[in-house]
């Protein structure tokens, strides 16, 4: 099995759109080359950011693809979840047949499955596809918590290397970590304002919306962290702090997809029905990334991940 890449930064990549809502693929290509140089430790395309939920089973390959064959050296953590087992399990086996080195399973959403049911879902696709996987606990979205009994039942799955907590539930994620301690098993935040509390409490990394915008300071906020400097940690926190609940004005990935566009790296489309961000909020954001380009950048790369 592929060694578990589920640590250091992992942006949640958005995907870029043309005007007549095709996939950009030429920007797609240049962002995770971007991403690459700026040295974040995966990628992860087409998941929530990624608006998964408005591709097409063949554009979730396709981007998949895109993202595979841009990068030479980061693993690439393909988003493949479902509230249908069967085509949460043909997506994974197309994203692995795609280059993929790991998937992100979100749980099954709408649905609402007792726990018994997400375990049997996720052993599922486990049991058949041979790449580290993800789970992905976003109650928000899904409607339906993944208990810490079910995570620590699930991580015992050889095939089962993580969790991407997004719950927002700090005890629980806490939980996690202490009773899978003696698996091969991490856990990554899915909560860009969570980030550092949880790299306190031994999660080893984040899916992160926001290192698509600022991937340099989210590499240096998450590297200090896990190598103990958390007085620069705290520091890169808080500078980024502005622009995280920026992000977060309105339904991801609006926002985010508006804050590429104001840095030049896409077009501020996003597939109906999701709308483009609302003229007040996207004054706030420009102001938010505008205070960010003054600060200086330097001393970056101190923090080794």
């Amino acid at each position: 099995m592929t060694p578990n890449p589920f640590h250091g930064v992992l942006p949640a990549m958005v995907t870029p759109f043309n005007e007549d809502e095709s996939i950009d693929h030429d920007q797609l290509r240049a962002d995770a080359q971007r991403l690459e140089t700026a040295g974040v430790d995966g990628l992860v395309p087409v998941g929530s950011t990624g608006e998964s939920a408005t591709l097409s089973h063949d554009e979730h390959v396709e981007v998949v693809e895109t993202v595979v064959d841009a990068v030479e050296d980061v693993p690439v953590i393909a988003g493949t979840g479902s509230n249908n087992t069967r085509e949460a399990l043909e997506l994974s086996e197309r994203a692995a047949d795609a280059g993929a080195d790991g998937l992100l399973l979100i749980s099954p959403y709408y649905n609402k499955p007792e726990q018994q049911g997400l375990i049997e879902h996720y052993r599922a696709v486990a049991d058949a596809v041979d790449l580290p996987q993800l789970l992905y606990n976003v109650p928000s979205r899904t409607g339906r918590n993944v208990e810490a009994d079910t995570v620590v039942e699930l991580a015992s799955h050889e095939n089962i290397a993580g969790l991407k907590a997004a719950s927002g539930d700090l005890n629980q994620i806490s939980e996690v970590i202490e009773r899978t301690r003696d698996e091969e098993f991490t856990v990554v935040s899915g909560d860009d304002g969570l980030t550092l509390p949880m790299l306190s409490i031994g999660a080893s990394g984040a899916v992160s919306v926001v290192a698509n915008v600022e991937p340099e300071r989210t590499c240096a906020m998450v590297g200090a962290a896990l190598s103990g400097d958390y007085e620069r940690a705290r520091a890169l926190h808080h500078e980024l702090a502005p622009l995280t609940r920026a992000l977060f004005t309105e339904t991801n990935p609006i926002p985010v997809a508006e804050a590429m566009h104001i840095r030049g790296h896409a077009k501020p489309i996003v597939r109906s029905p999701l709308t483009r961000l609302s003229e007040e909020h996207r004054d706030e954001l420009a102001a938010v990334l505008a205070d960010l380009d003054s600060e200086p950048a330097a001393d970056l790369a101190e923090a080794d991940r």
